[in-house]
């Protein structure tokens, strides 16, 4: 029998080919990256990182920030390239999961579809505006996105059952803050900060029970995500090498979370990902505050010629 469920999982897979053939097309056009040699450098480092980041992702601490946290960490990627790569290159990884947890988590059809559809939106504009910005914009953004997130997986950490309920479903004035809630959430993907926790932290505040944020939350960056990506690489605001290698990492990563591991005690990674997002954030607003310092020299140059 045909379900409304089924037609959004099917959706799913449709979202998935799409985004492999536009990808695909959208590489052969542009030319390859000059620094094609400087990324290849960083192809094993890449490969854990996407690994370990969407393993855990699975089990549901989000793959974005500690992702950022191990880019700046190392420097492999440009600052102003990140948000790119971490919607292009955990997109297909994040439809997979998608798959998995709609299909074996019960959530109202209709609230999992509009909160997908209200961050889609918020996602498709927010893209668009940051793969414009400039390194400096990026860096403050993603910084400040950064400090929020760490707030979110702390006040998570503290309050894991904060105003939880057993509802599996959101109507009248509850739906409507859900969808403003989720179209801002899907809006801040572009700049690098996961929806993950805040969704979480809002569907438990909505009543909600604290498991259906799991098939919300994937599902709509399932969806935002490659959405999202192709605008990123439309314009070329990503690292190519990096985001291949880690969509392969990535979903054997995922597959294994979800079906041999399942569930594991994650109270002290939380911690450590806590700490290791605010040294990230901290490093993103030093190197804007450089940007900035070192903007103002060139100006008697440009003036005297």
């Amino acid at each position: 029998m045909w379900s409304l469920k089924n037609a959004l999982l099917f959706s799913l897979v449709v979202v998935g080919v799409w985004f492999i053939a536009a990808w695909t097309i959208l590489a052969r056009r542009q030319s390859a990256p000059s620094s094609g040699a400087a990324e290849k450098s960083h192809t094993l480092y890449h490969s854990l990182t996407g690994f370990i980041a969407c393993f855990f992702d699975t089990l549901g601490i989000g793959n974005f920030a500690p992702t950022t946290s191990a880019f700046k960490f190392r420097g492999s990627v440009a600052d102003e390239k990140i948000p790119g790569t971490l919607n292009v290159g955990y997109a297909l990884p994040t439809v997979v999961q998608a798959l998995i947890y709609i299909s074996i988590v019960e959530v109202d059809i209709w609230t999992l579809v509009l909160l997908i559809a209200a961050s889609v939106m918020g996602a498709w504009l927010g893209a668009g505006v940051v793969a414009r910005w400039s390194r400096r914009n990026v860096q403050i953004g993603m910084g400040f996105a950064l400090l929020a997130a760490a707030g979110l997986m702390l006040r998570t950490q503290l309050h894991p059952n904060l105003a939880a309920g057993n509802t599996l479903e959101l109507r009248g004035l509850l739906l409507a803050i859900g969808l403003i809630g989720n179209f801002a959430l899907g809006a801040l993907m572009s700049l690098g900060i996961g929806l993950y926790a805040p969704c979480l932290i809002m569907i438990s505040l909505l009543g909600m029970d604290p498991h259906a944020a799991f098939p919300i939350m994937m599902g709509s960056c399932a969806f935002l995500m490659p959405i999202g990506g192709v605008r990123f690489i439309r314009k070329g605001a990503y690292d190519r090498a990096a985001s291949i290698v880690m969509t392969f990492a990535g979903i054997p990563a995922v597959l294994i979370a979800a079906y041999i591991v399942r569930s594991l005690d994650l109270y002290y990674v939380r911690w450590l990902v806590v700490v290791v997002v605010v040294f990230a954030a901290g490093m993103m607003l030093r190197s804007a505050m450089q940007e900035r310092q070192s903007a103002p020299a060139a100006a008697p140059e440009i003036s005297s010629q």
